[in-house]
């Protein structure tokens, strides 16, 4: 089964205090780059007395997209740190601002790799996490006479195969729709025909990528 980054269920605020510089993050789930802009943007806006406001965003179903920023910082000390934590977390569609306040002491740059990531790590700690995954669309088309019975299969199939339903439509016939993982389809056709003797089977479709139930 194909593996796809996963992404976080809300935004997390968390504070992180090293000789007396204050880094204040926050990280963020979003659905584009322009929304990652525009989180950043607002922190920016309202941090607008800090020191730096460095960020990272990975964007993208496979995680394909990525940008970062040092915001001031030596290069390579803040928004690529920044951006390897969430690398490593397996993490997309997320950005993470880092703003700090600074407290007097210079870290130099190996204490601002450190703090810059240590701090994405934390907040990143107490995010939900939200796996996802690819359901394809299935069709049954059935008589009217037959719809609430299959509707019923397919709601008790659903519900113990990680399924979800679609919405129906009535025509000459009913088509029912729900949207399952590819490998379990077959269960589904075996459990349509047992059912029907042999005259309900169903129909594939599109593909998409869904967060997957916790």
């Amino acid at each position: 089964m194909t593996t796809y980054p996963a992404t976080i269920a809300d935004a997390v605020d968390h504070e992180l205090v090293i000789k007396k510089s204050r880094f204040l993050t926050h990280v963020a789930p979003v659905g584009s780059v322009d929304e990652a802009e525009a989180v950043i943007a607002r922190i920016r806006k309202k941090s607008w007395d800090a020191a730096h406001n460095c960020t990272a965003m990975v964007t993208g179903v496979w995680g394909d997209q990525a940008r970062s920023s040092d915001d001031g910082e030596p290069s390579g000390t803040a928004g690529i740190p920044m951006l390897e934590v969430l690398r490593r977390r397996e993490l997309t569609d997320v950005v993470a601002v880092v703003t700090r306040y600074f407290g007097g002491v210079k870290l130099g740059a190996g204490g601002l790799v450190r703090a810059y990531s240590s701090a994405t790590s934390e907040a990143l700690d107490l995010a939900r996490i939200v796996r996802r995954e690819s359901l394809t669309q299935v069709s049954v088309e059935v008589d009217h006479a037959d719809a609430g019975r299959v509707d019923n299969l397919l709601r008790d199939w659903a519900e113990h195969h990680g399924a979800t339903l679609g919405t129906p439509t009535y025509g000459a016939r009913a088509i029912l729709e729900l949207w399952a993982p590819a490998p379990s389809i077959g269960s589904l056709a075996d459990a349509l025909a047992a059912a029907s003797a042999g005259r309900v089977s169903p129909t594939t479709g599109a593909t998409r990528i869904v967060d997957a139930p916790s």
